[in-house]
């Protein structure tokens, strides 16, 4: 009774903890998939929405960190000259920053046992990116191991392990130097290794090599993996003293000082620009503080009573002098050192288990039982439980429960023997989907060893999927192999489920990195491989960046199509799968490829997208044709799945994120206060300029007439702006020359970073106030400051340089080699003289947050339009016949086209106006071009996930078997929960969901249709098709209509083409009650045909 009401006690206090300090994490649960946000940070994955500047104990948990990762028997020095390939890595840098990515370029990794589990993991790590891995296995290929290792091909059997896939796992990271190792393991070797994974080993060598590992001076990291059917285990031990960098990967958090108190202790308030995220007991630092400068001294300093916009400071500052103006608080973030324990101590002490289910609170002490158990029976009879044998699971319950008895303290009330029964049976198996889902979560931890990024799993992690198996135990007849490769997951679910599977149709939406991970998990599930077919569409195609996480891609497949090299490459896994490849956007234009007949003979939809637009069309189509759709989506190192199941859950598109915040249009023109704002600005100058510009010139060129003629009809600021800006670079500075670029790209200088500021300052001088007499130039503004161009300053040279290449490009004016020499390039620059700028009285600067544009109307925007269009019509003239601009669509993902360049020193020099701090080019490529952080190991996770809610599909699950998931595995947490149901609707005898179509049949008039809802006790007053309006009992003259039939009212007034093939077709109907309440009713559907 104790024990079980502490148990209740410790759930209540586990919860509140959980649900106090993760609302972020679950509130990101639900916009994963939906909102991707780009990563700035060079330790951080999350969006740097303000500037940060990480304090002095980053650098010493840095120094820390390099000591504890040290391996080949002494202390190993992070590579600083290592050079980082970041058009390969430039999502995993979005993730980890450079300086954990050099920490793992010089790390050396042990990987034992290469089936399924050891295969991921080594794939995982290999992607990273370390110095090398050494795969170790004395084993043969059986073809029992073809159910998880894709390496593995019928041709292997027989051969070892290690030695039938390494091939392979070279071809994944040409610099991650692979050996091999066949012989047994001794100290000796383990000695040459930062970390080192065990996948299929005994207890009794685990503790023994752990031990070794613990006590190592430096100590190695030691993790012991398994995965035993539907049930898996991690151990960690990462030495007695192990010092984590970053715990959670996101950036530290920052405000804008708005006040500061004179008091002890004193008061700080933030501006309401957004809430802090600060905590009781945090570190923070102060810069730029005007006035109260003592707080300037970079010394971390501890707060107290965090609220949304302010904190006390735990000093007195009543000495201190008064605080005037600025200043910026940044959270400093600590290292957290951890004290592992070994093996032999945690297995009998295994202290707090990470949780994944609260419905199974008390399941990881049974699994801790459970695995100890099954390691007994194998040292006792050599062998794993055979699949369905009673007699075997009996013996196996019979060991548990005599190591129950012995267990002390850690005694369990009560053993569940129908667990302990599945368990034994499907023991042996290892299934692809727990493989690939652990080799995330342990090459995740593999990562954080070697780096000392992220929150190390401390220290047991027990998982089940028994949600997934047939409810009813399988019979030995059942579960016996067939000599085939799906024995393992036949062990598991049976012949039955195994059928279902290879004669599946399966829709996977999608070939990028949870694209492949998807096909290689099906093809090893056997999915599709019989009378079944799998369709995988992508109209994308491969490119460098891909290669660091899409792992069925190779670096000679760049540029060729993704949908049909990760089909072809899941064929290579198993031959028997039947996929076809479509290049095909899924979307309402390809409805004629993606129609009826195709949607109607599904049985699953995968999702492996990564937008918003297209997984809510995709749910739109699974929701009208009533078929399940598996969702899922990563960020850096997040994740989350969801269930989509007809009649049983919500669609995805049921709930929606609230709308990202974006900065007023007034903030980025004229008052950045982080870099965010500059980048944003120089993304769209460079758009405006080499994209909108030309192509909207060259519109004008093809057909001036109506171009003219629609910019007079507007006769609105927005044509004029359009045609002044056509008029300058068709005539006014249309360039001939390279010299003539040069010359447009220092013009742009002056303009941008000193005539600008210039007027700014001028029409809002430093001491400025507003209306109510409070200062203007108040937080979040900072006041400008005028650039002076010097040919000396790289940056200033490198603005001209980029931006003189790119419009030479858009006049087709070949670069010279000069360009790219300072020295040659400064000399030409100096000679360029341009006018002295003189600000202007009445200058009108937008500052009302809420404007939607900066373009002011005037009453002479007409005669400037007829102005502009005069001074075309005589410039162009003289160009030659079917000239042409050549407009610049931004690509953030090529070095060498100078795109990225020019973005960075826009945001540069507009940074360095307002004293922002400026940052480098692979930030400035993160935020512009709004990279996803992506890392194989969330793939893997997730993907995992998925496909153990795969099996549930084809066994007709109940609602209360699924699982929704979201999990980051820098924390690491893992929160799985029932999905929840659809909203229901019912009226009289009536009742839906958003499931639900009414279906009529026959060509019905619309006075038919009418009836048929009074029928039901509903009035119809509204019928639409599409965006067309067929029916309201408002107006008078649709009665004329109420005779005629539906589908000729939709074919003319709707302009709704039905192909020759549907026999369908929908309206939507407003219905009201007979007491006037509206009802949300189904889409209705008339089968006229």
């Amino acid at each position: 009774m104790i024990q079980t009401f502490l148990l209740l006690v410790a759930v209540v206090i586990f919860f509140r903890l959980l649900t106090s300090g993760l609302n972020a994490a679950i509130a990101s649960h639900r916009m994963l998939p939906k909102k991707r946000t780009a990563a700035t940070g060079e330790e951080g994955s999350s969006k740097q929405s303000k500037r940060v500047r990480p304090g002095d104990s980053s650098a010493l948990a840095a120094q820390q960190c390099d000591l504890v990762m040290g391996g080949d028997g002494g202390t190993a020095a992070v590579p600083s000259d290592v050079e980082i390939d970041e058009d390969l890595h430039s999502r995993q840098l979005a993730v980890y920053g450079r300086e954990t990515m050099r920490r793992l370029f010089g790390a050396n990794v042990l990987v034992s046992g290469l089936q399924g589990l050891g295969v991921e993991i080594a794939k995982n790590v290999i992607l990273a990116g370390v110095k090398s891995v050494t795969i170790h296995d004395s084993g043969t290929v059986e073809l029992w191991d073809l159910s998880s290792q894709f390496y593995f091909s019928e041709a292997d059997v027989g051969k070892n392990r290690a030695f039938a896939c390494v091939d392979k796992l070279k071809e994944l990271n040409n610099a991650v130097n692979i050996s091999v190792l066949t012989t047994e393991l001794t100290e000796e070797i383990l000695s040459n290794y930062q970390v080192v994974v065990f996948t299929d080993s005994s207890l009794e060598e685990g503790i023994r090599f752990n031990n070794f590992c613990h006590n190592h001076s430096p100590p190695i990291a030691f993790i012991k993996a398994d995965i035993r059917g539907i049930f898996g285990s991690v151990f960690c031990d990462f030495g007695p003293d192990f010092t984590v960098v970053d715990v959670d990967g996101e950036e530290p958090h920052t405000g804008i000082i708005a006040s500061i108190s004179n008091d002890n202790p004193a008061v700080v308030c933030c501006v309401d620009d957004e809430r802090l995220e600060f905590q009781d007991g945090d570190l923070v630092l102060f810069n730029e503080v005007k006035g109260m400068v003592e707080l300037n001294d970079g010394r971390p300093r501890k707060i107290k009573n965090a609220r949304p916009y302010s904190f006390t400071l735990e000093e007195d500052t009543t000495g201190y002098c008064a605080y005037e103006a600025g200043g910026i608080v940044t959270q400093v973030k600590q290292p957290k050192v951890l004290n592992f324990k070994t093996l032999e101590e945690a297995i009998q002490n295994p202290g707090d288990f990470l949780l994944s289910d609260f419905s199974k609170f008390d399941r990881p002490p049974l699994l801790h039982l459970a695995f100890r158990a099954l390691d007994a029976f194998c040292a006792q009879e050599g062998r794993f439980p055979a699949p369905g044998s009673g007699e075997d699971a009996q013996a196996l319950i019979a060991i548990a429960k005599r190591l129950n008895d012995s267990a002390g303290d850690q005694k369990l009330d009560n053993i569940d023997e129908s667990i302990l029964t599945k368990f034994a049976s499907g023991s042996k198996a290892v299934l692809n989907p727990m493989a690939a889902m652990f080799g995330g979560i342990v090459g995740q931890e593999v990562l954080k060893a070697c780096s000392g990024k992220f929150h190390p799993l401390f220290q047991f992690f027990y998982f089940d999927s028994l949600e997934s198996v047939p409810s009813e135990p399988l019979s030995a007849e059942d579960a016996a192999p067939t000599g085939g490769r799906y024995d393992a997951q036949i062990a598991v679910f049976g012949r039955q489920v195994q059928q279902k599977l290879e004669n599946a149709k399966v829709f996977v939406v999608g070939a990028g990195a949870l694209g492949c991970e998807f096909l290689k998990n099906l093809a090893l599930m056997g999915v599709a491989c019989g009378s079944g077919k799998l369709t995988v569409t992508d109209d994308d195609v491969i490119e460098k960046s891909n290669l660091s996480r899409q792992f069925l891609f190779r670096d000679w497949n760049i540029g060729q199509a993704k949908s049909t090299v990760a089909s072809t490459a899941a064929l290579s896994i198993n031959s028997s799968l039947n996929a076809e490849a479509l290049q095909n956007r899924i979307s309402q234009d390809t409805e004629n490829i993606f129609d009826d007949v195709f949607w109607g003979g599904l049985d699953v939809v995968i999702n492996a997208l990564d937008n918003v637009k297209a997984r809510l069309y995709v749910d739109s189509r699974a929701v009208y044709f009533q078929k399940p759709l598996l969702e899922s989506g990563t960020l850096g190192p997040k994740c989350n799945t969801q269930m989509v199941i007809p009649h049983l859950t919500e669609n995805y598109g049921a709930s929606r994120d609230p709308p990202e915040k974006q900065a007023p249009m007034c903030t980025l023109h004229s008052f950045p206060h982080n870099i965010d704002h500059c980048l944003t600005w120089a993304r769209s100058e460079f758009e405006g300029l080499l994209e909108k510009t030309p192509s909207e010139a060259n519109a004008f060129l093809s057909n001036p007439q109506e171009y003219k003629s629609s910019a007079r009809s507007a006769g609105d600021a927005l044509s004029r702006e359009m045609l002044e800006r056509i008029v300058e670079c068709l005539v006014m500075e249309r360039c001939h020359t390279f010299e003539d670029c040069i010359v447009w790209a220092r013009k742009r200088f002056e303009d941008y970073f000193v005539n600008r500021v210039k007027q700014l300052t001028y029409t809002f001088p430093e001491d400025s106030t507003t209306s109510s007499g409070a200062r203007f130039w108040s937080a979040p503004k900072r006041f400008p400051r005028a650039l002076q161009f010097s040919s000396t300053d790289p940056s200033h040279l490198s603005f001209v340089a980029s931006a003189a290449i790119l419009r030479a490009e858009t006049y087709g004016i070949p670069r010279p080699v000069w360009v790219l020499d300072p020295k040659q390039l400064g000399e030409v620059v100096d000679k360029i003289n341009l006018p002295e700028f003189k600000p202007k009285q009445g200058v009108k600067i937008v500052t009302d947050e809420k404007a939607t544009n900066l373009t002011a109307s005037s009453l002479d925007d007409a005669a400037v339009i007829d102005q502009l269009i005069s001074t075309l019509d005589d410039g162009t003239k003289s160009l030659p016949t079917g000239f042409r601009l050549v407009p610049i669509q931004f690509e953030k993902d090529d070095d060498t086209n100078y795109h990225m360049e020019l973005i960075a020193a826009l945001a540069n020099m507009r940074a360095r106006n307002y004293e922002i701090p400026e940052v480098d080019k692979l930030k400035a490529k993160f935020i512009a071009g709004k990279i996803i952080p992506a890392i194989a190991t969330t793939t893997a996770l997730a993907t995992g996930l998925v496909c153990l809610e795969l099996y549930k599909v084809f066994q007709d699950k109940g609602v209360e078997d699924y699982r929704n998931t979201f999990a980051n595995l820098a924390l690491p947490l893992f929160s799985m929960a029932e999905p929840v149901p659809p909203k229901s609707f019912k009226h009289g005898e009536l009742a839906w969901s958003i499931w639900d179509r009414w279906v009529i049949q026959g060509d019905l008039t619309l006075t038919e249709l009418l009836e048929w809802f009074q029928a039901k006790g509903l009035t119809a007053y509204s019928i639409s098709c599409g965006q067309s309006l067929l029916y309201n009992s408002l107006f008078p003259r649709h009665k004329e209509r109420l005779g005629r039939k539906v589908s000729e009212l939709a074919k003319e007034v709707a302009k709704l083409d039905i192909p020759p093939n549907r026999k369908h077709f929908d309206v939507i109907v407003a219905c009201e009650d007979d007491e006037g309440e509206d009802w949300d009713v189904p889409l209705v559907s008339i089968c006229f045909r």
